[in-house]
């Protein structure tokens, strides 16, 4: 895949995605936007990759928020159109993909950034992240999730402290509110979230893919997440990687998954 605001490396079936505008401080732009769903839709059906790994180039920033230059005179019914179709395109997209998303936060994280971040199902970052939601300091409130997203990740109090603040927080703060799992050097970010995503392969893909969708079930208005495991954990027991799991357990090997 080719892209002109993006980077897709696939190895050892883990496609990593680097956010591509070093001179933006890799910023959301529409453009940006579009690629990141036309990446994630062309991963999502490419059996050779397993898991994915989101991440900025550079070693600055991992998405600076969005560009502020390309929204500045939108009007009421532009901004919402923007919300709206950003969060159907990436956001709403990413959290809901049916395989692993690891973001690996390197440097800055804010605005769209980090709500790009929290879209993940799973956050690392490098002991130089900053992590905020500054709109308020720019007369508006987040608007891809991040009102939504924050709270569920850190709870009610902090996120009304973060949002109404429009500050930053450290790597180490925002592991210690349950923003991200791991805190690491640069140099190490990506190893780091390489040594998980193998730790994951491990595992039934497939059993992964609905944990997901029922995990993600329990933050959805008028879903309820117990039925959606009830479903799942029922469907498992007809495939293949069930079958592999439990003969490989009770005979004392390693599964092997396909």
């Amino acid at each position: 895949m080719t892209f002109e605001n993006l980077k897709v490396d696939i190895q050892d079936r883990i496609a990593t995605i680097y956010i591509d505008r070093p001179k933006k401080l890799n910023a959301l732009n529409r453009a940006t936007i579009e690629e990141i769903h036309k990446a994630f839709q062309s991963l999502r059906s490419d059996e050779d990759v397993a898991l994915v790994i989101l991440t900025g180039s550079g070693e600055k920033a991992f998405v600076a928020g969005a560009d502020i230059s390309e929204f500045s005179e939108y009007s009421v019914e532009q901004g919402k159109d923007l919300a709206a179709k950003g969060q159907e395109l990436v956001f709403d997209y990413i959290a809901n993909f049916p395989k692993p998303v690891i973001a690996a936060v390197n440097g800055f994280a804010l605005g769209g950034g980090l709500e790009l971040a929290m879209s993940a199902h799973f956050r690392i970052a490098s002991d130089n992240a900053r992590l905020g939601l500054p709109e308020t300091s720019l007369g508006v409130i987040p608007g891809y999730g991040g009102t939504q997203r924050l709270p569920q990740l850190v709870g009610k109090g902090r996120a009304m402290e973060m949002i109404m603040t429009a500050g930053m927080i450290d790597a180490e703060t925002a592991k210690n509110y349950g923003l991200v799992n791991h805190v690491t050097t640069l140099e190490e970010l990506l190893p780091l979230a390489e040594k998980l995503a193998n730790k994951i392969l491990n595992n039934s893909m497939q059993a992964i893919s609905v944990a997901i969708e029922a995990i993600n079930d329990n933050y959805k208005d008028g879903v309820n997440g117990f039925e959606t495991e009830i479903k799942n954990f029922g469907k498992s027991f007809g495939t293949e990687d069930f079958k592999e799991g439990t003969q490989a357990f009770l005979n004392k090997q390693k599964p092997n998954f396909k």
